[in-house]
């Protein structure tokens, strides 16, 4: 054992010490027996948690917001003062999500609701409330990720449930649900069913939308229509099983301006830089962690990669071959920038400030026709069915309590 530990302990500050691998044509990296500074490096920019997760970059106040799922604490790394602060909620949370017009409110799913709270990332939480709440069929999944796109729609995702000691997973119990000022009451399911509803991104002109199912080890690419806020015609964009000498499955993920993925690998140990458009393995980026778990551009310029890690499955003695599992760390001289971060357009405030028109809106959202039960929504197989889970995924009883939370 001490063989092993002393081993990958080496492993690992070879792969510090080469940062990063291009990948040239024949898929093997040149090394260079004359060090060269000016490449990739990687920082431990925070802590251990258990589970860091869901980093979201707000370039108006220079914070990464993260999260550590199963403990309910909602972090910011301040990328001037490099301090991190956090509150704790009840429940595993995850994603979170900057709110558009106040950027002192946050949306976080919180097991599967999504909550509304007031926090500046540096002083006290305030006040909260629970927007929605999904998938009554399946009591025991919970959100995982999320992303606001241009419009500020929220795309988010859930995921079974997920055994503790087996790690065995309830399948196909995830949905991704699109969210607007207008459906938070009856959310609107786009891809269903699901294992574990992951990494989101929009290419540069925002046509194609970019979505992870993990278990399933490919990113889909959707055509997306920005006005309607639709997505169609899915095809498999990236297949990580190609790729023989990478291990893991892919998680977190986003998108540089160049249109290039940025892939998290869970269980691989490192972040990838793929051209959707053929699939192409472009660099290989080595994290001192096994299990990355999402990535997210920042920084004053966007040309910091932030990236998230867990520890949470790792053994005792695993815990000692990568103690920095479960920080967050950043990488820089990637000669690459991110897009824009977008923020959510939901709520402009935590409490409704005229109580007659809150009850008026929602009561007549609740008793209208649904527009989401004569759409289609589509099948992780690509095949297209019939709007009808949202007539069981949101019961009457569980709208009206949805239309109570959103006016209080």
């Amino acid at each position: 054992m001490l063989r092993f530990v002393l081993l990958m302990s080496f492993f690992f500050s070879f792969c510090l010490s080469v940062k990063s691998q291009n990948i040239s044509k024949d898929s093997h990296a040149a090394l260079s027996s004359t060090p060269n500074f000016d490449s990739p490096s990687v920082y431990q920019v925070t802590q251990p948690v258990d589970h860091s997760e869901g980093p979201m970059w707000d370039g108006r106040k220079n914070i990464l917001y993260y999260v550590d799922i199963h403990s309910g604490r909602v972090l910011s790394y301040n990328y001037n003062t490099k301090k991190v602060n956090f509150i704790t909620l009840k429940g595993a949370v995850t994603p979170v999500i900057p709110a558009k017009n106040n950027e002192n409110i946050l949306l976080v799913g919180l097991d599967r609701s999504l909550v509304a709270l007031e926090w500046d990332g540096e002083n006290e939480l305030g006040t909260q409330r629970t927007l929605t709440t999904v998938s009554q069929q399946f009591p025991q999944s919970r959100f995982n990720d999320g992303k606001a796109d241009k419009r500020g729609r929220v795309w988010i995702g859930t995921m079974g449930h997920e055994n503790a000691q087996t790690r065995s997973l309830d399948s196909n119990q995830g949905i991704l649900y699109k969210m607007t000022r207008d459906s938070l009451i009856r959310p609107r399911v786009e891809v269903a069913p699901v294992n574990i509803s992951n990494g989101l991104s929009w290419n540069k002109a925002n046509n194609k939308m970019y979505y992870i199912d993990t278990p399933t080890r490919k990113v889909m690419e959707y055509d997306y229509d920005d006005e309607k806020g639709e997505i169609s015609n899915p095809r498999i964009a990236v297949d990580i099983t190609k790729y023989t000498t990478l291990t893991g499955n892919p998680d977190g993920m986003t998108i540089d301006q160049d249109d290039n993925l940025w892939i998290a690998l869970y269980s691989g140990g490192s972040v990838i830089r793929v051209n959707p458009k053929n699939g192409q393995l472009l660099q290989v980026v080595p994290i001192p962690a096994r299990d990355v778990t999402s990535v997210m551009w920042g920084g004053p310029n966007l040309d910091i990669l932030f990236v998230t890690t867990s520890r949470l499955h790792l053994t005792e003695n695993e815990r000692k071959v990568f103690p920095a599992a479960g920080s967050v760390f950043a990488v820089t001289n990637l000669k690459r920038k991110g897009t824009q971060t977008y923020y959510a357009d939901l709520v402009d405030s935590v409490r409704r400030s005229n109580l007659i028109d809150a009850i008026l809106q929602n009561t007549n959202e609740l008793f209208a026709p649904a527009p989401e039960d004569v759409n289609n929504y589509l099948t992780v197989d690509n095949s297209q069915k019939k709007r009808t889970v949202e007539k069981e995924d949101v019961p009457f009883w569980m709208a009206m309590i949805n239309t109570i939370r959103s006016i209080f």
